[in-house]
Order: structure tokens, then sequence, then C-alpha cells
């Protein structure tokens, strides 16, 4: 049980600053991400012609050889892709039931047409056929191809044709025609001769309509997705050459407006960053199986997205709960890197990427100093602008509730926006309201325009610390406020001092009295106790470690620290009770300071 603090003592938790001003990194203002520029592939005359050709609809084979029959439809080559699957939702498939985020569905009831009413998790692995990977890690392919044919000659079914409907989202067309060509042994190997050649007849015809309509995209990643696919199909269809050097072209296009300088998906989400990257992945395998070399764009990016997603682990290995993520659990992440063969450090220079990483002893910190992504870019955005995610070796102290993006699976639905509220992170809220408007279908309005922040070392009470500071104007229109959170973590890692300010927006502050939040959303297995003058609280870790948590005076009305309920997402979808702490009340509209104290003991 946590053992409340007494509350006869309080640190003092006011940064010390001495009287020489550290050294350190002022980080230029956060207000959209810059662009990457990759350029494609080097192309001679009678290349470009071509790729002009086949934009307007020429036909490969017939630029291949104009007086040929067309030839049918076959795969040039068999592909090993180093990515693998969920095992564990393979074995299900196997059983009879699709595992979607702790969900089963059984495969006989389910709706495969283009009009049926799906969740967004459920959608996704249906339409985009990513359920291929997780069966081809389950067991050796003898054992899956009847599972496969059986959900396989069901969609095919109900979708007999390229048409509309969330079938025919750009996004899920790419990964399905991807997971196709890159899983078909497993789908083309059954004794059903008739199936083979409907499924070939539907990778040509998928191909082709991705050709036509890569460009009307949901989003950039669904257009990245597009383009992969299109690129593989170049590369393993007949007479591919036309379209694979149309689909080179455009997927570096589209990489370079995906993808900001530093690496970082636009997006912010590093459920997007891990898509990316699965896809570089895919694509690059498809290469390897024609034994042609992918474009050094291609490597390059790749490099350059993996140093962002590693920024954002945790000391267990997992992901922070960020832009609707859940914590994917290590053996997932490690197992992508590994694919990609990238070695590297987690990402350090991160003025477009926005999340500022501290690692002092076996404490990380993770911090989000930047807007949100563009409401263009946003799949499941979130209004978490000056959130921390805070572990101390394994253990996870401080979180965001997260889970946004698994909504439909054992998260409900009805919950998702609430999710991705300002509430929902571990940051100070002003009369309930978001930093930044968050709207349906994962997309965020107006709020949060510039963030400034300032990164330096310095010296606290003799000791190494590093000192963040970063500020965001989401509540200046409506309160004429803006938020300044100041986070102070030694280098031992055994403190944690904060301070979140709230100064007017013009020369003076508007009349009037606003509430507030301070909140901050404990870890699982953390067992929490208030001490007795509720300014300050223990908190009792599984490991049998043990933190203080104290706040500062702050001249605010009424202000108190008080234990409430949340909700925290794992990798998987799976929600879990916590506890938040939450430092409440009425301030001013001429501003405030609240300072507080997060400390180690013994």
């Amino acid at each position: 049980m946590a053992i409340p603090l007494s509350g006869k003592s309080e640190p003092n938790i006011a940064a010390k600053d001495n009287a020489a001003e550290p050294a350190g990194t002022l980080i230029e203002p956060g207000r959209a991400l810059a662009l990457s520029d990759f350029t494609a592939p080097a192309m001679s005359a009678g290349e470009r012609l071509m790729v002009l050709a086949y934009r307007l609809g020429v036909p490969g084979s017939t630029m291949t050889a104009p007086f040929r029959k067309p030839p049918r439809p076959r795969l040039l080559a068999t592909v090993d892709c180093p990515l693998r699957g969920d095992r564990v939702a393979g074995v299900a498939l196997r059983a009879g039931h699709f595992l979607v985020h702790g969900v089963k569905a059984p495969i006989g009831q389910m709706d495969f047409s283009p009009s049926a009413k799906l969740t967004q998790p459920f959608e996704r692995t249906v339409h985009g056929f990513t359920w291929l990977a997780d069966l081809a890690a389950s067991a050796p392919r003898e054992q899956c191809i009847a599972s496969a044919e059986r959900v396989l000659s069901a969609w095919l079914a109900a979708n007999p044709r390229p048409g509309k409907g969330p079938a025919w989202k750009v996004g899920h067309a790419g990964h399905r025609l991807l997971g196709w060509l890159v899983h078909a042994p497993m789908i083309l190997s059954g004794q059903d001769k008739a199936l083979r050649g409907t499924v070939l007849q539907a990778v040509s015809e998928t191909a082709r309509w991705l050709d036509r309509n890569v460009a009307r995209a949901e989003d950039r990643l669904a257009e990245v997705a597009g383009w992969c696919a299109i690129t593989a199909a170049g590369l393993l269809l007949p007479d591919g050459k036309a379209r694979r050097l149309f689909g080179e072209a455009g997927l570096i296009r589209a990489l370079g407006e995906l993808v900001g300088d530093d690496g970082g998906v636009l997006s912010r989400s590093p459920l997007d960053q891990m898509e990316a990257i699965a896809l570089l992945l895919q694509v690059e395998a498809c290469y390897r199986a024609t034994r042609r070399d992918p474009p050094q764009a291609l490597d390059t990016m790749k490099g350059l997205l993996v140093p962002p997603l590693l920024a954002l682990l945790h000391g267990d290995g997992s992901l922070g709960n960020w832009q609707g993520a859940g914590a994917v659990k290590a053996h997932r992440i490690a197992a992508l890197v590994e694919a990609s063969g990238v070695r590297t450090r987690p990402l350090r220079d991160v003025r477009q990427w926005g999340y500022q990483r501290v690692a002092a002893g076996k404490t990380l910190l993770q911090f989000d100093a930047a807007p949100p992504p563009l409401a263009r870019h946003a799949r499941s955005g979130c209004a978490s602008t000056l959130a921390f995610e805070m572990s101390h070796g394994e253990q996870r102290l401080i979180v965001n509730c997260g889970g946004a993006a698994f909504a439909g699976g054992l998260i409900p639905v009805r919950i998702e926006q609430g999710l991705r509220a300002t509430a929902a992170h571990s940051t100070l809220v002003l009369d309930d309201a978001n930093s930044t408007a968050v709207l349906i279908n994962g997309k965020l309005g107006g709020g949060v325009g510039e963030v400034e922040v300032d990164r330096r070392s310095l010296d606290l009470d003799g000791a190494g610390a590093t000192r963040l500071e970063a500020s965001h104007d989401g509540y200046a229109s409506r309160f004429g406020l803006i938020h300044r959170r100041i986070l102070i973590l030694r280098d031992d890692g055994s403190e944690l001092r904060g301070e979140d300010v709230l100064v007017p927006a013009g020369r003076r502050g508007k009349r009037g009295k606003v509430g507030f939040a301070i909140r901050f959303h404990i870890g699982p297995g953390i067992e929490i106790g208030l001490s007795d003058n509720r300014k300050g609280a223990g908190l009792a870790l599984p490991d049998g470690s043990y933190w203080q948590f104290v706040t500062g005076a702050g001249g605010a009305e009424g202000v108190e620290l008080a234990i409430d309920e949340s909700m925290w997402s794992d990798g998987s979808g799976k929600p879990h009770p916590i506890q938040q702490l939450v430092i409440a009340g009425m301030i001013s509209r001429g501003g405030g300071t609240f300072s507080w104290l997060l400390k180690k003991m013994g």
C-alpha cells in the first residue's frame, strides 16, 4: 500500500538558477513541419517518355511489345520479407476468428462487402489484408493455406470488381495488393486452380485501379501505401518496367511529402512511423526478389525514419502513448528495427518531430514540444502539446492515456475523442477545454499554432541537470493566457522539478477567473496515497521503490491535489484502469505559477 506523505515538511521545489546563465540551445519555434526533398532515380529520355505514356494510360505491355498479345497475369518472383506478423492473431485465424485489438470475430460471420460497417481496426485488417502476415507467422505455409483461401475466397466473392466503399480506399487497396504480392505463395499454392486464376486477375485489376486512383488517397501515408503497391506490382508482374518507373517517382515524391527533414512523419504518430518503415521493408523485399537494387532514396528514407521512433521508447523498450498510439511492446519495435537493418541511436535533433527526449540514469523523459499535426496529416490527432511521459527503468511513472488509434477493439469507439483530448494527457488544461480542437475522424482544428522551446544543461544544487522550457498559444484566443512549462531533470534521474506558468497573451491580462487542472496520469501498477494536507502524494512502485510528489503554492483559489480515475492503453489496444493526480482550482486571467516535484526516495 502506498504510504501518504506526512505533509510536515516540503522540499523547496523552485528551480535554483545560478548567477551565470546556463549554456543551452534555443530551438526555433515550431509552426508546421518542413517537408523533405527526395529525388527520384535519374531516367533516360526514353524512360521519361515511357513514364509519361504510362501516366496517360498506355499499357506497359504495349510499350514493351506493341505487336504481342498481352501476357496472362503471373508473378515473376517469390518474395522473402523479413517482417513477421502477430503469431497470436495468426493462430486465432487458423481457429476461425479474426483477433483485432483483443476482440474476436468469427470469419463465418464477417461481412466482407464494400458497404459493411466495420470499425477502423477491423476495416484495416479485413480490407487491408494485414492478417496475411499474422497467419504466415503462426505456422508453416502448408498449415496456413486453407485459412488464407477461406478468407480470400469470401472477400473476392463480396468484392468481385474494383468499386467504392472502405474496401477501395487507396490505403487499404495498397496494403492489400502489397500483401498479396509478398505472401503470394500462401494464397496461390492451393489445389483450387480456379481460385488461383481469380486471385491473379484481382492482383492485376487492383494494380490498374491504383495506377488511376493513387492520387486520390485519403492521406499521405495512404498514398505512400498505394505507391509502394504500384512499385511492387511493376517489379513482380510481366511488362512492368513502365509501372515500376512510374511507381518509383510517385513513391519518392510522396515520401518527401510525408516525412519532415528530421525523419518524423508529419502526423507525429509513432504508429504511422512504424507503418511507413514496414511499407518500405516490403518494397525492398520485392526488389531483392527480382534481383534489383532499390533506389538510394528509399534506403536514405529508411535510415531517417528509425531514429525518431527510437526516441519514443521507454526503459522497457516499448512505445510512449503519443498521437493515439498505445504502448506497443518492445519485441515488436525490436523486430521492426532489426528487419530494417538500421543501426542508430534515438533522435536528438527534434526541431520538427517535436518530441524532446532526456535520458538521465535509469530515467527517461519524453516531452511534446511541438504543435499538433495539421488536419490533413492527422489520423488520430491528439491535443497533447506540453504533455510529458516519464519512466524509471522498466516502470512507467507518468503516462498519457493513448489508445485512440485502437478504438473499435476493446477500447470503445465512443471514447475515442476523449482519448485524444488534452485532459487525456499529462499536462495543464483550462476550463476543461482542449488546447487544440479535437474533431471527428481523427482530425484536429484550431488551437496551438506556435511552440517555443529552450533546452539547456545547468547546475542544480551542485549536480548536473537538463532544463526544458516550452510554451504554447493554444489558450491565447479563448482565455488570453499562454501556457509555459519548465521541466528540470537531474542527471542521475532521481528528481524531476516542474513549473507550469500561465502568463497573459497581451500586455494586460483579462478580467475574471478560469478553472484549471494539471493532470499527471500515473503508470499502471502504481499505488498512490495522498498526504494529510493534500499538497503531496506517495507513489509505491511494483518494484518496491518509492517516489514522492509534492506541489507548491500557486496563489490560486481552492487549489488542492486529488486522485482521480484514468485509463491507459497497452500496445495491444487493451485498456487498463489507472489513477491520476490532479492539481485543480481557479486562477486569475492575469496568470499564475504552479510548481511541483517528483522525487525518488531512498
